[in-house]
């Protein structure tokens, strides 16, 4: 497999989107629980809408997805001004291991970066290891003011990477 290319999503890739990023989701357990959290992840249109829904693509095949968001925006949950966040990234299990989560969370930084965020922020659930031994690849690290509990059970942790600032 070549290295995916990160691209803004199109709507012809929504259908798509919704099938890897629910399948995702499902196949690490996060949706055992009934919270609707997977109607939600399967609404990729109005995530388009309301964020900025990256897509990682090896030639026309969708690998993985994130939405890229900003404070004060509809699916903010924990940056603040100055920051970003990224939420939902999902890769199609399928295509697991092969750099695909990466390449999604450099694009993330480097948007936070060129629009002058400080920090880059991201939360997910206390036992998906995989996730944080990604994150911590990338000098994220955990700032337990950040976590939070959505429903019931679901226990997010809150980690934040520091973005290079220029000086002017």
């Amino acid at each position: 497999m070549t290295t995916p290319i990160v691209r803004r999503a199109e709507p012809a890739d929504f259908a798509e989107v919704a099938r890897l990023t629910v399948a995702a989701y499902r196949a690490d357990g996060q949706l055992d629980e009934d919270h609707g959290y997977g109607e939600l992840l399967a609404d990729v249109a109005t995530r388009a809408e309301h964020a900025e829904l990256l897509v990682a693509a090896d030639g026309p095949a969708v690998l993985g997805a994130v939405a890229f968001v900003l404070p004060g925006t509809r699916y903010a949950e924990l940056s603040r001004p100055g920051e970003a966040e990224f939420r939902m990234l999902a890769v199609d299990p399928a295509a697991q291991r092969r750099g695909v989560a990466g390449a999604l969370v450099r694009a993330c930084a480097a948007r936070a970066t060129v629009l002058g965020c400080g920090s880059l922020v991201i939360c997910s659930r206390e036992r998906n290891a995989a996730a944080f031994a990604l994150y911590e690849r990338f000098g994220f690290v955990r700032e337990p003011a950040l976590d939070w509990t959505p429903a019931p059970g679901v226990n997010l942790l809150g980690l934040r990477l520091k973005l290079p600032t220029t000086a002017t």
